[in-house]
């Protein structure tokens, strides 16, 4: 099983020594439930689950180091007044709240596409999710940013008016 383990490790992390790495990690949570293996099916099915989420844990946190939202740089920043500047960095944070906001799938999956400019067939192959569900999930967490943005903006406005 090891070895089955370790190939579909390397087809996600795509780098044997990480794909080494995920299954041993994978063996020992294996190991730390061995009293409770008895409870599933298939252990084999149960050591696929635990490495496809180990994959998934190690590539966010690779992702999340090469690129974040706070990396973004605003353009032209040496022309910008010190008030639009302030009123840029707002709204970096309120994106960054609201993406933050979206429920972890959604996240992912609005960050691979969007900042990180993955394609839906890349993403789907990465989060095991079917292209479908990619493109349905995109839309849902767009359109809950952008709502949630238009929103936020208007009560400043009417508060401003007050």
């Amino acid at each position: 099983m090891r070895d089955k383990l370790v190939g579909y490790a390397q087809r996600l992390t795509e780098d044997h020594s990480d794909a080494e790495d995920v299954v041993q990690e994978a063996m020992l949570k294996l190991w730390n439930i061995r009293d409770q293996l008895h409870e599933y099916r298939s252990i084999e099915a149960l050591a696929v689950k635990i490495t496809h989420n180990l994959c998934m844990d190690a590539w966010r946190k690779k992702r999340t180091k090469v690129i974040s939202i706070d990396q973004v740089t605003i353009t032209n920043q040496s022309t910008m007044t010190p008030d639009r500047l302030l009123e840029e960095k707002d709204e970096m944070r309120l994106m960054r709240e609201i993406v933050d906001s979206l429920p972890p799938l959604q996240q992912t999956i609005l960050r691979m596409r969007d900042i990180e400019e993955y394609e839906t067939t890349e993403i789907a192959e990465i989060t095991g999710c079917s292209a479908e569900a990619i493109r349905s999930n995109l839309s849902r967490a767009r359109k809950k940013v952008r709502d949630i943005y238009l929103q936020t903006i208007q009560e400043k406005k009417r508060r401003n008016e007050v």
